[in-house]
């Protein structure tokens, strides 16, 4: 399966690329122990950076990155040159642009005074027939500063203008440079089928199948990333 991101032939191989999420994982999971003391079990035990569900979210799909410098200080942004110029379609050509918070009113992010930033994007994105495309803050990533608001496109159909993102800035004190190629948007793929959901009580069977695999993995580490991961 294959996601398509086009932008103008100018930008193209000049500002940062979509990328697989497995390829961008953050410096700081990579640099963490694998193992730190526990309070509760009084000894060494494994931190998330051995949860195959933790890494296998920051690893699904895609990400839209940063499309140059933001440089933050005293609540105000800034950047260089911004996005080059293009002849062949027209874009902002700053990062960010803002929203009116008029447009959260009712929502709890809204707040009069504070101004909802969009991450401009220069990619439109298609999707294989019959999938949809979720569009949502990079998963595990509360070191941003910001958190991106979640959308689902119907990228199979729509596609031939980007997709922008909305997002709320949630350090208020932040003051640095988020440099170019951070990740601003993850997207995740799927199927639009109809669905419906079942409620039922556990059998016996159930319930002796659970059981043996609590007990699994009381006795070992690793099962189940190494009987039941397909990620």
């Amino acid at each position: 399966m294959q996601i398509v991101f086009k932008c103008p032939p100018e930008l193209l191989g000049v500002v940062p690329s979509p990328s697989l999420a497995k390829d961008t994982l953050p410096a700081w999971l990579k640099e963490m122990p694998s193992q730190a003391y526990n309070m509760l079990v009084n000894g060494v035990d494994d931190t998330v950076k051995r949860c195959p569900p933790f890494i296998d979210a920051l690893a699904c799909g895609f990400v839209i990155p940063l499309l140059c410098d933001l440089h933050v200080e005293a609540g105000t942004m800034r950047w260089g040159e911004g996005i080059p110029r293009t002849e062949s379609a027209s874009y902002p050509r700053s990062p960010v642009t803002l929203h009116d918070p008029s447009q959260l009113a009712g929502t709890p992010y809204f707040d009069a005074d504070v101004f909802p930033i969009k991450f401009n994007n220069v990619w439109s994105i298609r999707a294989p027939d019959g999938y949809a495309l979720l569009f949502t803050h990079p998963l595990n990533r509360l070191d941003l500063p910001f958190v991106t608001l979640t959308g689902l496109v119907d990228s199979d159909v729509f596609f031939d203008t980007p997709v922008h993102f909305p997002a709320i800035w949630r350090d208020i004190n932040f003051s640095g440079t988020i440099p170019a190629g951070t990740p601003i948007a993850q997207i995740i793929p799927f199927k639009r089928e109809q669905w419906s959901a079942r409620n039922d009580a556990l059998s016996a069977d159930d319930m002796v199948q659970r059981r043996h695999l609590i007990s699994r993995m009381t006795r070992r580490r690793g099962v189940y990333r190494r009987h039941f991961r397909k990620s």
